[in-house]
C-alpha cells in the first residue's frame, strides 16, 4: 500500500514575545488532523516564532493560508522590534518535499497557497527559492533587503512588483515569501562577548557571500538577555557544508578576536543524517550511518 504525500511547512512569523498570539495562530494546524505540529518555538531577542509542521498538500494549503490571516490580524509591524530581519508579520513560507512527493509538486503548492493569501487577506506575495519567477528572487535576503520600513517604497520599483496580490504592501502585515526548497538547517552558535561587530565579522567569513562554506548564510545577532551575541546561520545544504565545518570554522574565525563559542543551538528540526555526520567526525567513527542508531531501524518498521 502506497504511503500518502507528506510535505514539510516551516512558515515563520514576526512575533517572539507573545505565546498567545502564537497559539492563535497555531489554530488551524491543530485543528486539522492531516497536519502535524512537529515543533514551535519563539525568540525574544530575534522577536521570531518559528513553527514546523508536516502534512498532506491538501490541508496544508488550507491551514497555512488560514494561518496567515490570523497572523495579518494579530501582529502590526508597525510597532514591531527585533533582530532578525522581517517583511511580514508571515514572513517566509518555505515548503520541503518530506514523503512521495518532489520540489515540483512543492512548487505547485507554494504557487496556490501564494495566490490564495494574496487574494483573501490582500498581502503582496514573492516567490522564492525553487518557486523564484526571475533569478533575483532566488535568494530571499535580496527579497527581503530593506524589510518592512522600506518595502512601501521598494514595492513600487518596476523590479520589486509582487508575483501575486496589491502593488502596495499590507499596512501592518508587509509582504511575504513564499516557495519551495530542499530541506534547511537554521543553526546558531553562541559567543562570549557582547561586541556584536564581532559577530558579524565572523558571519561574513563563515557565510558564502563573504569567501565562506558554499551552503551556509549567516548573520551576526544581538542577545540582549544574555549579554552575548550570536552567529545565526541557515544551511541550505547538510550534506555539502556540515555542522561540524560551520562549527570548527566559526571556532577558527573568533579565536582571532580573543573570544570563545559558548553554545549552539538548532532552531526547529534537525535530519538524523547531519547528527550521525557530526557525532562520526568528532569521534573518528569509521563508516558509520544512520543504520547504526537503532532508534532509525525500529522506525523503519
Amino acid at each position: 500500500m502506497s504511503k500518502k504525500k507528506l510535505i514539510e511547512c516551516v512558515p515563520n512569523f514576526s512575533d517572539g514575545r507573545d505565546p498567545e498570539v502564537l497559539q492563535k495562530i497555531l489554530g488551524p494546524f491543530f485543528a486539522n488532523s492531516e497536519v502535524r505540529v512537529l515543533d514551535y518555538s519563539q525568540d525574544k531577542d530575534h522577536n521570531r516564532a518559528v513553527v514546523t509542521l508536516v502534512g498532506t498538500p491538501e490541508a496544508l494549503e488550507d491551514t497555512v493560508v488560514e494561518a496567515v490571516g490570523i497572523a495579518a490580524d494579530l501582529i502590526d509591524l508597525r510597532e514591531h522590534e527585533g533582530e532578525h530581519p522581517r517583511m511580514g508579520a508571515t514572513d517566509v513560507i518555505p515548503f520541503v518535499p518530506i514523503q512521495n512527493t518532489n520540489i515540483k509538486e512543492c512548487d505547485e503548492l507554494a504557487r496556490r497557497v501564494g495566490e490564495k493569501i494574496a487574494e483573501r487577506h490582500k498581502i503582496p506575495v514573492y516567490l522564492y527559492e525553487e518557486s523564484a519567477s526571475s533569478p533575483e528572487r532566488k535568494n530571499l535576503a535580496k527579497i527581503r533587503k530593506g524589510q518592512f520600513e522600506g518595502f512601501a517604497a521598494k514595492i513600487k520599483e518596476e523590479a520589486w512588483k509582487p508575483d501575486f496580490g496589491p502593488g502596495e504592501i499590507h499596512p501592518s502585515a508587509g509582504v511575504v515569501a513564499v516557495g519551495a526548497r530542499e530541506f534547511l538547517i537554521a543553526y546558531n552558535i553562541n559567543l562570549d562577548t557582547n561586541k556584536l561587530d564581532i559577530a558579524d565579522s565572523i558571519a561574513r567569513r563563515v557565510r558564502y557571500l563573504g569567501g565562506g562554506l558554499r551552503f551556509v548564510k549567516g548573520m551576526g545577532v544581538e542577545l540582549s538577555d544574555r549579554n552575548q551575541v550570536q552567529v545565526s546561520m541557515n544551511l541550505t545544504n547538510f550534506n555539502k557544508s556540515h555542522i561540524y565545518q560551520v562549527f570548527e570554522l566559526v571556532k577558527i574565525e573568533a579565536a582571532r578576536y580573543g573570544v570563545n563559542v559558548v553554545g549552539s543551538e538548532v532552531i526547529g528540526l534537525v535530519p538524523l543524517a547531519a547528527l550521525v555526520d557530526t557525532a562520526a567526525y568528532y569521534l573518528q567513527l569509521e563508516n558509520f550511518t544512520t543504520e547504526q542508531v537503532i532508534e532509525a531501524r525500529l522506525l523503519e518498521g
